[in-house]
């Protein structure tokens, strides 16, 4: 049985009620196992010493001049994105080749890691974003929040990045994932600025999202 992402009901926008201006373009959040406590995208239980744990919901309403949403609920976050024109997607609809039931296939996708997806599994369903674009063309800002590079990634990425080339209204940009997995990139920020430390994994990922948003 093919693992679906576990908001796939969300993914096209067909449900919101407003028009987004900015789409926010994350990788895949799997429907099974268990295991998986979000409640809606980024939703994940935060933990701060956790390389498990996803800053998104402190760093997006902090970068708005608001406070955290870390603790909120999906509705709030919901709110959030309606007020401020945010629409949240992903690159993968689902994982055909994963298989309920397979540990190793479980195992891989506890891990929420993109590296391990892009290494462990070949066939996915893709979302189809240039179809949103197309269908919502007041969207002007495009954020994925990881980077473009890797050959799974790279591939579901460059059709949108064509769009936007073309359509040269719209402005596309990878972002610093706000996971914990920016810690390499924190960790290394510290040890060339000695002088400037920032000792928060969240406040290093505002900081960077904060050179490349579009205001």
């Amino acid at each position: 049985m093919a693992c679906r992402h576990k908001f796939h009901d969300y993914l096209t926008l067909e449900g919101i009620d407003y028009e987004p201006t900015t789409l926010i373009v994350g990788t895949f959040n799997p429907e099974w196992p268990e295991g998986n406590k979000a409640e809606w995208f980024y939703g994940r239980t935060h933990d701060e010493y956790s390389n498990q744990n996803n800053n998104f919901w402190e760093v997006l309403p902090r970068l708005y001049g608001l406070p955290s949403l870390i603790n909120a609920t999906p509705f709030d976050w919901r709110k959030f994105c309606r007020n401020n024109s945010i629409a949240i997607t992903d690159l993968i609809y689902s994982i055909n080749d994963a298989t309920e039931g397979n540990l190793e296939h479980e195992a891989t996708l506890q891990t929420y890691s993109d590296k391990a997806i892009a290494e462990k599994f070949n066939e996915n369903v893709p979302v189809d974003i240039v179809g949103i674009l197309e269908a919502n063309p007041c969207i002007q800002n495009i954020y994925l929040t990881r980077s473009a590079s890797g050959k799974l990634w790279g591939k579901l990425w460059t059709p949108i990045r064509r769009y936007a080339r073309i359509h040269q209204n719209i402005r596309i940009q990878p972002l610093i994932t706000p996971s914990g997995y920016a810690y390499f990139q924190h960790g290394k920020w510290n040890k060339e600025n000695p002088d400037n430390q920032i000792r928060r994994l969240a406040d290093f990922v505002l900081m960077r999202w904060q050179e490349v948003w579009h205001f």
